[in-house]
């Protein structure tokens, strides 16, 4: 005996109501559901169907107990379950309070049978439309109404994302033979033809150059329709700081022959902005920095700004100016001048530097940046080493990032690789080649064990190493080097135990972290590495624990290490720090 379609139909409403409520939510105080067996999904569905039930007699309950039973068989119903057997007790406590106990033995649930899912039309030879179907339910399994409303939806979904905007389920049938304890899936879906996107419009009022606007656009006129097309304009635009406010209408009501137009209004931002934060690290210390913005100095859509760091060892203030190219997304050109001044440890230095940047991202994913620019350092080194330099140094560098969300990732990698160089012959005072590669991994087993690895190797290869300024040589030992060691105290070392720095840099790590409440994470380290002038000279050794909490900024982080080697002055250090971990 096939189920009544109407009865089928109120299960499939009520079961797009219940099986999404979370399962916590508070049930009847004086109805009790219990259910034989290991069915806890079972239990859970029949306690939020059955709701909350306050203030009845032991005699109102038992009037109650048929409506109850009712909707404790519409919930396991749901389920898959059509055959229960539900028995109810109504029982008084020493106070009076009443309760109606529902006894269900589930029975047999109904499985699936045949599922014929056939998409008919020209959508049929779409493999990214019919490979994308849901494999589940699938013959063999029970029966349960809120994966059945989820294909169905899905193929529909699918299809219109896709562009078929005039597909129909020709036949759309789930048949249920409760005393058989089977059902059969029919969903046969016709798609008509696939609509394509049309030409790009930017709807005046904007102020922009259409030149600008129309390299945001990254698909031609008369490409098969896809949803993920639009949402990609939308979101380069939204994201490329010169707009407030992306309206892209690109609805198939507007179709003329299968194409759609895409008209797109704009609505640009405030052009100046002003920033400024304070932070602390034990590297450097408390620090302030601020930022003056020009989102869009001109209709091409050039920016500029400025930037300032201030701290006890470190400040420094800097300029830009930068011209978008084609993609505006990822690539651009930017001259930059910039002043620094620092005073760590041993080291004064004074640094000023002229350059320009042209960045491209490759097919590959991969950033590449050409450089060239000119700095001109005045250090002190203890009280021996003076020195004023003069470089002009032409740079490449490959950087990639990929990670599953940008503020608290749960796997990734970054990869990145530095080479710069000077030549006496090209108004420099030295001969120098600078290489910097850096490494960082991450993955997290069973959602709350994390695992990081970092790798980075940085070397300078050069005639006359007492030419080379501080901001080239290699520094190790702080907060994101190696933990248990001063910040860049890690460095060979002159006659007078004054830290020089070095011709090579190895640093690496291992971290797991535990995370044990929502966002809140403890770790276990352990960092390796040194500023040498040989690779094979001895490398320093830190460990230790910490406590880690994603804020709504980013991760911050407070560590706890031991530096275990007296011959580098380790010893035991508390480091604070944040920012992302890849």
């Amino acid at each position: 005996m096939l189920l009544p379609r109407h009865h089928i139909q109120r299960i499939l409403k009520l079961t797009g109501l219940a099986v999404l409520l979370s399962a916590s939510a508070s049930h009847a105080s004086q109805v009790r559901v219990e259910v034989e067996g290991d069915h806890s999904d079972l239990r859970d569905n029949a306690r939020i169907f059955v709701g909350e039930v306050e203030g009845r007699s032991a005699d109102g309950l038992r009037r109650y107990a048929s409506t109850a039973i009712a909707q404790v068989e519409q919930a396991i119903r749901a389920l898959g379950y059509y055959n229960p057997v539900i028995t109810f007790e109504v029982t008084e406590n020493a106070d009076g309070l009443a309760e109606l106990v529902l006894t269900v033995v589930p029975g047999e649930p109904v499985r699936i049978r045949s599922r014929s899912v056939l998409i008919e039309g020209p959508g049929s030879e779409d493999p990214v439309l019919v490979d994308q179907i849901p494999k589940e339910p699938a013959e063999g399994d029970v029966l349960h109404h809120g994966r059945y409303n989820t294909l169905r939806q899905a193929i529909q979904n699918r299809a219109r994302r896709l562009g078929y905007f005039d597909g129909e389920f020709v036949t759309r049938r789930l048949e249920v033979d409760p005393s058989e304890n089977y059902a059969d899936i029919t969903l046969h879906y016709r798609t008509g033809e696939r609509y394509r996107l049309g030409a790009v419009t930017f709807l005046e009022g904007h102020g922009f150059d259409d030149g600008l606007l129309n390299q945001f656009v990254t698909f031609e006129p008369g490409i098969p329709f896809h949803a993920d097309e639009v949402a990609k304009l939308n979101s380069d635009l939204s994201s490329s700081g010169y707009f407030s406010g992306v309206d892209i209408d690109a609805s198939p009501n507007r179709a003329e022959d299968g194409v759609i137009p895409v008209d797109i209004g704009l609505t640009p931002r405030p052009p100046r902005s002003v920033g400024a934060g304070v932070g602390f690290s034990t590297d450097v210390g408390p620090r302030f920095r601020g930022n003056w913005r020009e989102h869009y100095t001109n209709p091409m859509g050039h920016r500029r700004g400025a930037d300032t760091e201030l701290s006890e060892l470190r400040q420094n203030v800097s300029g830009w100016y930068e011209l978008p190219l084609d993609p505006p997304m990822t690539d651009s050109i930017r001259l930059g001048t910039g002043y620094q001044r620092e005073n760590i440890e041993d080291v004064e230095s004074e640094r000023l530097t002229l350059g320009q940047q042209w960045r491209h991202q490759l097919d590959t994913g991969w950033m590449q940046v050409l450089s060239i620019r000119w700095e001109g350092e005045r250090f002190k080194i203890g009280e021996d080493e003076r020195g004023n330099s003069s470089l002009l140094l032409p740079g490449l560098s490959y950087s990639k990032l990929q990670a599953n969300s940008p503020l608290d990732p749960s796997r990734g990698y970054r990869l990145q690789f530095d080479v710069t160089g000077a030549h006496r012959a090209i108004i420099s005072d030295a001969d120098i080649l600078h290489v910097n590669v850096l490494a960082r991994g991450l993955y997290t087993l069973a959602d709350n064990h994390r695992f990081l690895t970092r790798f980075n190797f940085g070397g300078v290869a050069t005639n006359s190493f007492s030419d080379v300024p501080p901001s080239l040589r290699f520094f190790a030992g702080g907060d994101q080097s190696v933990r248990g060691y001063g910040y860049e105290t890690l460095s060979p070392r002159d006659d007078n135990g004054v830290a020089v720095g070095g011709r090579f840099q190895l640093v690496g790590g291992v971290e797991y972290q535990y995370e044990f409440v929502r966002n809140w994470r403890v770790a276990a380290f352990v960092d390796k590495g040194n500023a040498v002038n040989d690779v094979f000279d001895r490398l320093a050794t830190g460990a230790g624990l910490g406590i880690r909490w994603v804020s709504p900024v980013g991760p911050l982080r407070l560590d706890l290490a031991k530096g275990l080697d007296e011959e580098f002055d380790g010893g035991w250090r508390i480091h604070f720090s944040m920012g992302p971990e890849l």
